[in-house]
C-alpha cells in the first residue's frame, strides 16, 4: 500500500513541474521555426522573370512605362501575398569612380522593416556578343585538310545504329571548324585519286586527317580488287587473303604523304569493301558487299607505315572491358566542350607490343591502358625528330561515339580557342530584388 502511494506522489510531483514549467515557457513564433529564405526566393523569382529575356529588356527601357508596370504585375503575380519588395535596377559603370548608378526602381511598400533579405542578379543588353576564333590545324604548319571517307560503294561494320554516310556528317559538322578544309570522299574512286597523290578539290594532301567512318571496314577502290590484277599493290598470289595487301597500301601511303589515319572504332582493316565489285560477297554476319581480311589487316597497315617488308602474319587485340578517359582526354572534354562518356567498353584494345615492333610512340593516351592493352590513343611515327605518318585508333565496342574520334584527334593537335567579347558602353544592369515579410505569426 505504501509504495503505491509513492508512486502517485511522484507522478503528481511530475505533472505539476510540468505545467509549471509550460506556463512560464516562451515559445518562438512559427516564422522562428520555419522561417522564409527570403534569399533564395528573390533569386528565383528574378531568374523566373528572365526566363524569356523580359526582365533584361525592362532593365534596359527605363523610359518605357508600360514595359515597368508588365513587370511590377508580374513581379506581384511570382511572389506570396504578405510579402513586400523593393527593385532596383543599377547601370554598371567601367573605369569611373562610381561603379554603379541607380537607374530605376519600383516598390510596393514604405519600408521592408528589419527581417528583409536581398539576392542580385546582372542582366545584359542585346548588343553584347561573344565570339570564339578557332585556330586552324595546319596554320603553325603544313597541312590542314580532313578527309571524311563517305564512299557511297562500300558498307560499314561494327557501326551497330549508324551508317557510314551518318557519321560522315556529324563528324563533318563537328570537325570542320577545326580544320583550314574539309573534304568528304564520296565514293572509292575519289578515294583511289588520294592514294595517287592527287588531291580531289585542289586541297593540301601532305600532312592531312583521314577519319575512316566505315568501322572495321574499310573502303577499297576497284583497281585494288577487281579480278586481282598483277600491277595493283591489292594483289598477291597464292594469299589466303589478298586483301591484306592493300591495308599494306594504306600504310605506306600514310607515310608517305604523312598522314593521320583515324579508326573510330573495334579492329581496324578487318574487312575490305565495294558493294560493285563484292555485290556477291557477305561478311559472314549477312552484310554484302565485303570480303574479311581479318587479322592481317592490321599487321600489314603497320608494316606499311613503318616502312617494313610486307609480310603476310596476325594481328592481336584484347578485350580490358571498362576503360577510362585518361587526365589529358578529360582537360580537353572542358576545353573544347565534347563531352562523351567517361568510361567506355572496350574489346579491340591494341598490344602495347606494336610500339617496340612498328617503332610508333603514344602521342595522347585517348584512355588510359589497361595492363598491356591500350584502349585508344594516337601513335605517331618519328623519324630524325620529324612525324612520318600516324594513326589514331579506338579499340571499342561496336557502337561508335563520334565525339571520342574528334575529342582524340583535337587532344593531340591542340589547335587554340580564342575566346573574345566585345561590349558598348553601357551593357550590363544590375538588378536587386530585396523582399520583406510582413502580417502573420
Amino acid at each position: 500500500m505504501m509504495r503505491t502511494v509513492e508512486v502517485l506522489l511522484v507522478i503528481i510531483i511530475i505533472t505539476a513541474a510540468f505545467l509549471i514549467a509550460s506556463l512560464y515557457a516562451v515559445l518562438p513564433q512559427p516564422r522562428q521555426v520555419s522561417p522564409l529564405n527570403l534569399r533564395r526566393l528573390a533569386l528565383t523569382t528574378l531568374q523566373t522573370l528572365d526566363v524569356n529575356y523580359d526582365l533584361s529588356k525592362t532593365a534596359f527601357s527605363e523610359t518605357d512605362s508600360v514595359a515597368w508596370s508588365k513587370l511590377q504585375i508580374a513581379l506581384s503575380a511570382c511572389l506570396p501575398p504578405n510579402i513586400v519588395y523593393n527593385l532596383t535596377v543599377y547601370e554598371v559603370r567601367s573605369g569611373e569612380n562610381q561603379l554603379y548608378n541607380r537607374m530605376r526602381s519600383i516598390s510596393n511598400a514604405e519600408n521592408l522593416g528589419i527581417g528583409s533579405d536581398a539576392a542580385s542578379y546582372l542582366v545584359a543588353s542585346s548588343n553584347v556578343t561573344h565570339e570564339v576564333r578557332v585556330e586552324k590545324i595546319g596554320e603553325r604548319g603544313g597541312g590542314g585538310t580532313l578527309y571524311i571517307l563517305n564512299c557511297s560503294d562500300a558498307n560499314g561494320w561494327w557501326i551497330t545504329g549508324y551508317t557510314a554516310q551518318k557519321l560522315a556528317e556529324d563528324l563533318y559538322n563537328l570537325l570542320s571548324p577545326y580544320f583550314q578544309a574539309t573534304v568528304v570522299v564520296q565514293d572509292t574512286t575519289h578515294l583511289a585519286q588520294l592514294l595517287n597523290g592527287v588531291s580531289i578539290q585542289g586541297e593540301t594532301l601532305q600532312n592531312a586527317v583521314i577519319i575512316n567512318t566505315f568501322g572495321e571496314t574499310v573502303p577499297i577502290p576497284t583497281d585494288y580488287c577487281q579480278g586481282y590484277p598483277q600491277e595493283a599493290e591489292g594483289y598477291q598470289a597464292g594469299v589466303t587473303h589478298p586483301y591484306s595487301r592493300y591495308c599494306y597500301t594504306l600504310g605506306q601511303k600514310t607515310r608517305l604523304y604523312n598522314w593521320t589515319w583515324a579508326s573510330i572504332v573495334g579492329w581496324p582493316l578487318y574487312y575490305v569493301s565495294n558493294t560493285a565489285v563484292f555485290n556477291n560477297s557477305q561478311n559472314s554476319w549477312g552484310i554484302y558487299g565485303m570480303v574479311s581480311v581479318t587479322s592481317p589487316g592490321l599487321q600489314a597497315f603497320l608494316q606499311g607505315l613503318a616502312n617494313q617488308a610486307y609480310s603476310y602474319g596476325n594481328s592481336q587485340t584484347g578485350n580490358p572491358g571498362n576503360v577510362y578517359l585518361s587526365s589529358i582526354a578529360q582537360y580537353y572534354c572542358n576545353y573544347y566542350g565534347i563531352y562523351p562518356s567517361p568510361y567506355q567498353t572496350s574489346t579491340r584494345a591494341l598490344s602495347s607490343t606494336i610500339l617496340t615492333t612498328y617503332n610508333l610512340n603514344v602521342t595522347t593516351y585517348i584512355f588510359d591502358p589497361v595492363d598491356n592493352w591500350i584502349p585508344g590513343a594516337m601513335y605517331r611515327r618519328f623519324v630524325s625528330g620529324n612525324v612520318s605518318g600516324s594513326f589514331m585508333a579506338l579499340g571499342l565496342a561496336r557502337t561508335p561515339d563520334i565525339r571520342l574520334t574528334a575529342l582524340g584527334l583535337l587532344s593531340d593537335y591542340k589547335p587554340r580557342l580564342y575566346r573574345s567579347e566585345y561590349t558598348a558602353t553601357g551593357t550590363s544592369r544590375l538588378v536587386i530584388l530585396q523582399l520583406g515579410q510582413v502580417g502573420g505569426v
